[in-house]
């Protein structure tokens, strides 16, 4: 229950993210979110380089999909607390929103 929770919680909030688009997942506690629209927003040319500037400029930590076959895309995993998973949202969206502006 808690996961099905985390899980509709991440997906949710990665769509409203710029740029990002996150289809539902089954079985797994990872969301593995498209971010290819989200790297022109930021200005890099792969998803390590994305996965990258979200860790330097907002202090998140995701795996670029790259190492999973899956270019352009990213992994989150949301086995963890709400708040953690509340607060990386943020983050993620502070970051993309202040690439968008400048």
């Amino acid at each position: 229950k808690h996961f099905k929770q985390r899980h509709d919680f991440v997906v949710a909030g990665l769509n409203k993210l710029p740029g990002v688009t996150c289809l539902e997942a089954a079985g797994t506690f990872y969301a593995f979110a498209h971010v290819e629209k989200a790297m022109q927003i930021v200005g890099v040319k792969d998803d390590n380089a994305f996965a990258e500037h979200l860790l330097i400029h907002g202090g998140v930590a995701v795996v670029p999909g790259s190492g999973f076959g899956a270019p352009n895309h990213m992994r989150l995993s949301f086995a963890c607390s709400m708040q953690t998973l509340e607060e990386a949202l943020k983050r993620m969206e502070k970051t993309l929103r202040a690439a968008q502006a400048a």
